[in-house]
């Protein structure tokens, strides 16, 4: 049996109670949070929605971003201006319901954020996120992310990188 699902933006009509994820303060994020930076406009949240049982399987929150440019691998600054701060997309919160972990589901919601940084208009150079953990870290290695030099918690992913497998 094949879950669908789709990607929306998170709307007050999205029952948000119900979801249980493994982490307190994500749960509690998307319960108590998520709609006030949206409304602040500091965020965007979008959801993965199970059709068959209209619940949020997952969610993941993107914004935009500047690091360092001192903070970037000496390949990913050769192919950079030498601006200071360089923009980039940043994924602040991913989670999987636990009912659906282990579905590739957290790599679907990754790489629809990658295509939301591509098509937003913004000039972005990569996403990047802030692993939890190392179980978290070990996630975004094996989808392409490289740690920063300065904080091996912290991970990049080039859009041109994602341009290419799209």
């Amino acid at each position: 049996m094949t879950v669908q699902f789709r990607i929306e933006g998170l709307a007050p009509d999205h029952d948000r109670a119900g979801f249980v994820c493994g982490s307190d303060a994500l749960d509690k994020y998307l319960r108590e949070q998520a709609s006030q930076d949206i409304r602040r406009r500091t965020s965007a949240c979008y959801v993965a929605i199970d059709t068959k049982l209209d619940a949020i399987a997952g969610y993941y929150t993107l914004a935009a971003s500047s690091v360092p440019l001192t903070d970037l691998s000496v390949t990913m600054v050769k192919k950079l201006p030498r601006y200071p701060l360089v923009p980039v997309a940043r994924i602040g919160r991913l989670a999987v319901s636990v009912a659906f972990q282990k579905r590739q589901l957290g790599a679907a919601l990754l790489w629809d954020a990658g295509l939301r940084a591509m098509q937003s208009g913004m000039g972005v150079f990569a996403l990047v996120v802030d692993a939890k953990d190392e179980v978290a870290a070990a996630f975004y290695e094996h989808h392409g992310f490289t740690a920063f030099s300065s904080n091996p918690l912290t991970f990049v992913l080039p859009i041109a990188t994602l341009a290419k497998k799209n």
